[in-house]
């Protein structure tokens, strides 16, 4: 459930939890296979940002391991109560309260996850030159592109049911085929939800904007791995805020309670089948989470 309602971000400073979300809670039944090659997706992607030099490779990839082994001793372990109680939670009734915490939770780990690599990433940050800062900045162009040809096209129509789409396809890894009502109301539901996919860009750009201007303002300045540190912590709660935009703000918080409306209604009318496939599932990730926690 905790996938229904949860947004990484898409900057790099929040590397380790995209990395952490490719190799846990990516939706597949692989759990241990991902999780095992967690480390290599996590450098390939953060060099598709960066472009590392031969200097940099080393450390970055000895830092990583470091990252995923703390992970793996310290966090893995605690995932296995949450998802047995998630277990028991489906054979009854889920309150929209009950999800709120689970988002609230998911948020926690994520800020936690960060603090555990705020060194790491500070010393990544003053380590990049001009033509890296600038590789960051095309690759933040080529995103946007395929985010256009993607979300900005066509009418709301069809921007709904490109949506509904992404979101049927979550639904059904957890809880198997849906039969025509639940889809009809799951439909109605998706589209229920606030869409506006022009903020989402601008809410993007400013994210990136801003990100771009700290680590220029680190290169130029010089500060100490603390200052820098310190930088990047604002950033990442400045940019979790939405930057004090109110317009962002207000929509992603009612895109997030439509969330939470919706994993509520699939569970409350999931059909006994259903719920078995969600046992299940739940399971396989359980199962290989115990098998990985050190």
């Amino acid at each position: 459930m905790q996938n229904f309602i949860t947004r990484s971000s898409r900057s790099w400073m929040t590397w380790i939890s995209v990395s952490v979300m490719i190799a846990v809670l990516a939706g597949c039944s692989a759990a241990r296979l991902a999780y095992s090659n967690g480390e290599t997706l996590s450098y390939w992607w953060m060099n598709s940002y960066v472009d590392f030099d031969s200097d940099q490779k080393p450390w970055v990839k000895k830092e990583i391991a470091a990252l995923f082994a703390w992970h793996r001793k310290t966090q893995l372990e605690t995932y296995i109560p949450f998802l047995r109680h998630a277990q028991k939670r489906v054979q009854g009734h889920v309150g929209e309260a009950d999800l709120l915490a689970d988002y609230e939770d998911a948020k926690k780990r994520m800020l936690l996850l960060a603090d555990q690599a705020l060194p790491q990433l500070a010393d990544l940050a003053l380590s990049l030159d001009e033509e890296q800062i600038a590789h960051i900045e095309k690759k933040f162009a080529s995103n946007n592109e395929d985010y256009r040809k993607d979300y900005l096209r066509g009418d709301l129509e069809d921007r709904q049911e490109f949506r509904f789409k992404k979101l049927r396809k979550q639904v059904e890894y957890w809880f198997g085929n849906f039969n025509r009502e639940q889809e009809k109301a799951l439909r109605i539901a998706s589209d229920r939800r606030p869409l506006n996919n022009e903020l989402i860009m601008a809410s993007r750009l400013q994210r990136q904007k801003a990100l771009i201007a700290m680590l220029k303002k680190m290169h130029a300045e010089r500060p100490s791995r603390e200052q820098a540190m310190g930088m990047i912590k604002e950033y990442i709660h400045a940019a979790l805020d939405r930057f004090g935009n109110p317009e962002h703000k207000k929509f992603f918080e009612a895109n997030r309670l439509e969330m939470i409306r919706i994993v509520a209604g699939i569970v409350n009318n999931a059909t006994p089948e259903q719920k078995e496939h969600f046992l299940h599932a739940t399971q396989q990730w359980i199962n290989d989470f115990d098998a990985l926690a050190l």
